[in-house]
């Protein structure tokens, strides 16, 4: 059904709803625990933004733009169907509810604890039968009274051929630019039994790779009475077995310890690859920005890294225009980026957000300037992902092969373990799923080009992905 009253249901059809979701790993990993929820509650799920009963839009508020992608979507929503319940989520939801509320057609403001309560507060609202236009529901708890990580979990991802799985929530640290303990709460972390349980079930599935996620990932385990930390449950899953690859989403410098390299060189099952941020490579702005590290550091466990483990992938965060970034700081950071051996960057031009220490800083950068900033370093990212990938060509790299094709070439597709998108040309729908042995004969704009080798003789007798 679409349109009208959801409870005029005659012939009982099924209320359809459509997500969206903007922002990190995490949130991705969450909607696709309530897109799976909702359908055993009876709900039927089409893509978003097509003519559904039901919208859930997943919000992201670590940047400005983000928050204005996320109001563009609700605006989205609502005139896909003007009868239809919009329901808010996310981080956006959970700091700024009152925002939000003035924005017509909104039924429901729920915060980023409620999320696991979906289906039951949207059955609510089907039964209360009250009609479109009015005051929206605010369901937004006091997230730092939040102790446990919740029970949200996907054990499918469609239209992936990686797994997600939330083992964490929640930051403790005060980034002076940073929303997201205000939108996440402190730190919790998923009991490491439960974790071992959902990626088994996860294997079971199909799965190949699974990628391990969390607002602060490399705080896993603090909060816990046992179990040990994130060291202690990579070792757990290497011994294991579990999964044929494992992957970290981000992790902080100072969180990267020597048991977690010594895991690293001797491992089979976790890739060789580390996002760990950076953000700037000055020490004044790092100190503004309240980060627990300084540039010698960071310099020196990148360097480290690239000693010991050769071939492993190093990808860091960056941001443009911070506050009292001048001149200087800026060519100390872009200086720092040429120096070391980095495999790619993410670039973000400083955003201020509202209640943050940074957002009364004196001395802002301004818009332009930022953006001049930003190029330059995605620049330097870009000339640093092409020399990483250069380095493959003609070793054999293992590649997960994608069911979509690119797009510019009609080439089946995926990643190696070190993070390097990896072009197969004689890929065919049976190598889909599989971890396939490639040898690249060429680097085209940081992306390997290569034909499969010997194929992996067991990959026969495992199940394929969903």
């Amino acid at each position: 059904m679409s349109g009208g009253d959801l409870t005029d249901r005659s012939n009982e059809a099924k209320p359809v709803v459509a997500l969206a979701t903007l922002g990190c790993k995490v949130n991705q990993c969450e909607t696709a625990a309530i897109a799976e929820a909702l359908r055993e509650a009876g709900f039927s799920m089409i893509p978003f933004p097509g003519r559904a009963d039901i919208y859930i839009i997943n919000t992201c508020t670590v940047t400005a733009r983000t928050d204005f992608q996320s109001r563009q979507l609700i605006r989205r929503a609502c005139r896909a169907n003007p009868e239809a319940v919009v329901v808010v989520t996310g981080c956006y939801a959970q700091c700024r509810p009152d925002e939000l509320r003035r924005i017509p057609g909104i039924r429901l403001i729920a915060g980023n604890g409620e999320k696991e309560r979906l289906p039951e507060i949207l059955q609510e609202i089907i039964r209360e039968k009250r009609p479109a236009g009015k005051e929206p529901s605010v369901e937004v708890g006091d997230i730092r009274e939040c102790r446990e990580a919740g029970r949200l979990w996907a054990g499918s991802f469609p239209d992936h051929t990686r797994a997600f799985l939330k083992i964490q929530d929640g930051c403790d640290a005060a980034c002076s630019y940073c929303t997201v303990p205000r939108a996440r709460g402190p730190v919790r972390s998923v009991p490491l039994p439960e974790v071992l349980h959902r990626l088994q079930q996860l294997a079971e599935a199909g799965y190949r790779e699974v990628v391990l996620t969390g607002i602060h990932l490399g705080a896993y385990g603090r909060d816990l009475h046992e179990g040990g930390d994130l060291t202690d449950l990579l070792m757990r899953i290497e011994d294991g077995g579990i999964v044929e690859r494992l992957r970290l989403s981000s992790i902080e410098p100072g969180e990267i310890t020597d048991r977690m390299l010594a895991l690293l060189r001797r491992g089979k099952h976790l890739c060789r690859h580390l996002h760990i941020p950076l953000q700037s490579g000055d020490d004044g702005i790092l100190r503004a920005m309240n980060r627990t590290y300084g540039v010698d550091f960071y310099r020196a466990l990148v360097e480290r890294i690239a000693g010991e483990i050769p071939d492993c992938a190093v990808g860091a965060d960056v941001m443009a225009g911070f506050p009292g970034e001048d001149g200087r700081a800026f060519a100390n950071t872009a200086r720092l980026i040429e120096d070391l051996p980095l495999a790619y960057l993410h670039v973000f031009p400083y955003s201020r957000r509202p209640g943050t220490p940074a957002a009364d800083f004196q001395e802002q950068v301004g818009d332009g300037e930022k953006k001049t900033r930003a190029a330059v370093l995605r620049d330097l990212g870009g000339q640093k992902r092409r020399d990483f990938a250069a380095r493959f060509v003609g070793k054999e790299v293992t590649v997960l092969l994608e069911e979509r094709k690119d797009r510019e070439t009609g080439l089946r597709k995926g990643f190696s373990g070190e993070y390097v998108p990896v072009l197969v040309t004689n890929g065919e729908k049976k190598h889909v799923n599989r971890l396939v042995p490639v040898v690249p004969v060429e680097s085209r704009e940081g992306r390997l080009v290569g034909a499969i080798g010997t194929p992996d003789p067991e990959a026969a007798d495992r199940p394929s992905g969903a």
